[in-house]
């Protein structure tokens, strides 16, 4: 049996949590709920359209943006777990999301879902080398990145910005530009290159200047 010592108030862990990680919590909450949206979209269970699915991975940027300026304002609460929780987040809102909208407006081949699947495993490489390099990357004076390795995984939200002019123009489905072909039997939209080299940008060693 535990000792008193050991033991720990329920729910506890909600204790730990700073402003900043709150908002981080909302960005990963946009893009979940971008991605339920999407799920019912394909179900036929929504008679509502897509936008919101398109609008709150710019919401997520947004709480992912203040979640650092807000960590800034506090340093006095520095989180226990900020910075997996902002990748985890980020994997979440600027992977995910941003992929399962691309299958819903019809890029669902066998050759765009491994494209897409290419895109978001960048992402994660992405963000575990960050996690993994940020302190060799510090600068010590300041306490702040000097430059991001690779493309930042939030870069995705011009994906989105694309994927809506599309479906705005109605060039989804079927008609999902910029075309389909056909590669050892299976369909294969050429839109999810641009993912591939997004993801691609991702995991390079190109220094991106921290603003």
């Amino acid at each position: 049996m535990d000792s008193m010592t050991d033991r720990r108030p329920r729910l506890s862990m909600l204790r730990t949590y700073t402003p900043a990680d709150l908002l981080t919590l909302a960005n990963a909450s946009c893009g979940t709920i971008s991605v339920f949206l999407c799920l019912d979209f394909l179900a036929g269970e929504s008679t509502a359209s897509l936008w919101p699915s398109f609008l709150l991975p710019l919401g997520a940027l947004a709480f992912d943006v203040a979640d650092g300026y807000v960590a800034r304002l506090t340093p006095q609460r520095k989180s226990m777990m900020g910075g997996d929780l902002d990748s985890l987040a980020d994997v979440v809102s600027f992977g995910m999301a941003p992929a399962v909208l691309a299958y819903t407006l019809g890029a669902r081949g066998i050759w765009d879902v491994l494209c897409l699947t290419y895109f978001v495993c960048c992402g994660i490489s992405r963000l575990a080398r960050f996690n993994a390099t940020a302190a060799q990357l510090t600068d010590d004076g300041t306490g702040k990145v000097r430059y991001f390795e690779g493309a930042p995984i939030p870069t995705s939200v011009v994906l989105v910005g694309l994927l809506a002019l599309l479906y705005g123009y109605g060039l989804t489905g079927p008609a999902l530009w910029p075309g389909v072909v056909r590669v050892a039997g299976g369909a294969f939209h050429p839109l999810t290159l641009l993912f591939v080299a997004s993801g691609s940008l991702m995991i390079s060693t190109v220094r991106v200047p921290k603003p």
